[in-house]
């Protein structure tokens, strides 16, 4: 090779190494920030947290506590700063006896427990969630609650008012008199209707509250299917609910009109011969308390996603590695392809198309499955094969575990199904590996294996599940162990041995979470100097996982005999190109466009097309999702295909696909393409 195109390429390789390493430098710095975030939200979170650890004292065993943890909410909810450190006696030693009594049996018994209870001392009523810190030996109990004594005088207060009027209420009724001037005033939503469903009495909050929702009062004669009858659903979820109780029914609903959530109470009013002369209803308006709810099941979708996507961060260095080899076997393909054919050796090339194209798949394998392990998931038990859900993590573990480290795995038998959510099984195997990865800096062998075991009651007794059938998932490393004192932390919510900034802490602790959560148990055997071993033990389940379908066979390129009009939009000049000239030549009428204006500005002006294929991530305007909402507007029936370099949820409009709408990912074969467009054009999809 000439010197100078020796030197030029020095000079690439050079430019290539400062380029990765500045990328390198990047992903840690966003790998610190994601890693961070747990601890500031644990600090920050509404709710008060704590961890109590029991000891013994004066006054007998676990007799008394000491506050081992904290976050900053517990002194807004409670009323005590500085817990910290603090035992139960020295703090409150005229109610000690009660809070222990109540953590106490959590201790004992391993049962969750769920309370109110007034902290005397401050006059704070605690709305209070209590687990036991597992192994038992620990004596630690977790304390998640928060103040709810404001909400607690408004219940008190509520009640007895609701009481009185429900006395008052039967009172009248019995002495035949109305009662609307004894309820006006309530915040409760009371309506009372006859047997032909005409009011016979409303209070002013039901008035108010109707009115809002329906935009018409009701008043005393009014007939109640007439003020709904311009709300076809809200019609179908009251009226079975009033022939309930007009039927006698005396029951308690939830329901939700508007935006407003709703507990209703029934109840028949009756005559002295027992017939129903009419009923009543009380309803109370429960809309801050369900999105509470909501709110808090929010918060822990996002703790598992988060948690998740640390995982992610833990493979990126991995992941770049793989794809700078991958591109640079197809970047040297290439360019041997472009000699073979300068020199004319054409018989040259077949293996070399074959080289690049494998590194191609690869690398858009490798892509899809870091997209499918990382997005976001509703969670969803299903009955799952593990082997085969451990087969398919295995290339995503490996590249994440680095080349120093021997990957084995290794089933006895054919595993029994388990019913599980599968992206928690995923993430919870890849933090385990990723564990395990860092405790053998120097390489070493992780060993998964996977066995069916039959539990009898003095098995099943220690692990604390009860006796049957479970599928036993264990990950073993050669690592340097933990000590008995670390051991027994590692499953602690943010507990880590790693440097500040290289781990949260709650790999393990989500994973026990899950098994527990599964109807199972994680088991941790740790040895100092010799490894680790963390065995999942999974419930069997009596069902059989769906057999996913085969994908269908390849077929060859066909022409189209219809000629059908294809608007086709893509930024990308060489994609846009090779898309074009293949459905040109399959005998499609192409349009072809690089941004969303100019595409845009073409149907405003064109005939309706066939079908619109368009990428998701354009620039200059708006994205392929935009612009095929505002071509829907110009043609409400135009069918629509998208492709994109991002998993198939980005297509999605508040959810949901639009209809008539098919989405393809990149990079896909060109057969792929064409029968998804034929599909398309003929209805065939479903």
């Amino acid at each position: 090779m000439p010197h100078r195109e020796l030197l030029a390429l020095r000079q690439e390789i050079e430019t290539l190494r400062q380029g990765n390493a500045q990328l390198q430098t990047q992903l840690l710095q966003h790998q610190d920030q994601d890693q961070n975030i747990y601890r500031f939200l644990f600090d920050t979170m509404d709710e008060g947290f704590c961890i109590i650890e029991f000891f013994d004292g004066p006054h007998g065993p676990l007799s008394d506590y000491v506050h081992v943890l904290a976050n900053a909410a517990y002194a807004t909810h409670a009323g005590i700063p500085n817990v910290v450190g603090q035992k139960l006696r020295e703090m409150v030693p005229d109610e000690a006896d009660g809070w222990v009594a109540r953590y106490g049996a959590v201790l004992r018994t391993g049962e969750p427990l769920q309370f109110e209870q007034e902290l005397v001392a401050t006059g704070h009523v605690l709305s209070v969630t209590t687990f036991r810190v597992e192994p038992p030996e620990r004596r630690q109990v977790a304390v998640l609650f928060k103040d709810v004594t404001e909400r607690r005088k408004a219940e008190q207060a509520l009640q007895q008012l609701n009481e009185q009027l429900e006395q008052r209420v039967s009172a009248a009724l019995a002495e035949r008199r109305l009662f609307a001037e004894l309820v006006d005033d309530s915040v409760v939503n009371v309506h009372v209707l006859d047997t032909d469903m005409r009011w016979l009495a409303v209070n002013r909050q039901a008035r108010h509250d109707f009115h809002a929702l329906y935009g018409r009062t009701p008043e005393v004669g009014d007939y109640l299917p007439a003020l709904v009858a311009d709300h076809p659903a809200d019609r179908e979820l009251i009226m079975p609910l009033w022939q309930r109780a007009l039927a006698g029914e005396q029951f308690t609903e939830i329901g939700a009109f508007g935006q407003r959530h709703y507990e209703l109470r029934f109840n028949a009013l009756r005559d002295q011969d027992d017939s129903v002369q009419a009923a009543y209803l009380f309803a109370y308006d429960i809309t801050e308390r369900v999105q509470e709810q909501q709110r808090l099941a929010k918060a822990e979708q996002a703790l598992r996603q988060a948690q998740k996507m640390e995982a992610v961060g833990q493979l990126s260095g991995g992941i770049a590695h793989d794809f700078n080899n991958l591109l640079g076997g197809i970047i040297n393909a290439q360019e041997l392809m472009q000699q073979r054919l300068a020199q004319q050796r054409y018989a040259e090339l077949e293996p070399l198309l074959e080289l690049s194209s494998g590194s191609a798949q690869r690398a858009s394998a490798l892509v899809h499955r870091l997209l499918a392990f990382s997005r976001q998931q509703t969670l969803q038990p299903c009955s799952t094969e593990v082997a085969a859900l451990v087969s398919d993590m295995e290339e995503l573990v490996r590249r994440s575990i680095g080349p120093s480290i021997t990957l084995r795995s290794h089933f006895i038998a054919r595993l029994w199904p388990t019913f599980i959510d599968p992206p928690q099984l995923e993430s919870a195997l890849l933090n385990l590996c990723i564990n395990a990865r860092d405790a053998m800096p120097g390489g070493g062998t992780i060993d998964i294996e996977g066995d069916n075991i039959c539990l009898d009651s003095e098995q099943a007794r220690p692990l604390e599940i009860a006796a049957g059938d479970y599928v036993r998932l264990s990950v073993a490393d050669t690592g340097c162990g933990m000590s008995a004192a670390v051991a027994a932390r590692a499953i602690d919510p943010f507990f880590s041995t790693k440097p500040m900034g290289q781990g949260t802490g709650l790999g393990l602790s989500m994973t026990y979470g899950f098994v527990r959560q599964s109807g199972g148990q994680l088991r941790l055997i740790s040895t100092p100097g010799k490894g680790t071993r963390v065995e999942l033990y999974l419930p069997r389940h009596y069902e059989q996982p769906a057999i996913a379908p085969r994908p269908p066979a390849r077929k060859a390129l066909a022409s189209s005999a219809g000629g059908q009009r294809i608007v086709l939009v893509e930024d990308q000049a060489a994609l846009r190109l090779v898309v074009g000239e293949v459905l040109e030549e399959l005998g499609y009428q192409v349009e072809a466009f690089e941004n969303g204006p100019a595409a845009l500005a073409y149907m405003q002006q064109c005939e309706q097309p066939d079908l619109l294929l368009s990428d998701i991530g354009l620039p200059d305007g708006p994205n392929g999702r935009q612009v095929a909402e505002r071509c829907r507007q110009l043609y409400p029936e135009l069918k629509v295909l998208f492709i994109t370099g991002y998993d198939e949820s980005a297509a999605l409009s508040d959810g949901q696909l639009l209809q008539g709408t098919s989405v393809l990912t990149k990079p896909f074969e060109l057969e792929a393409l064409a029968e998804r467009v034929r599909q398309l054009l003929a209805d065939e999809l479903p």
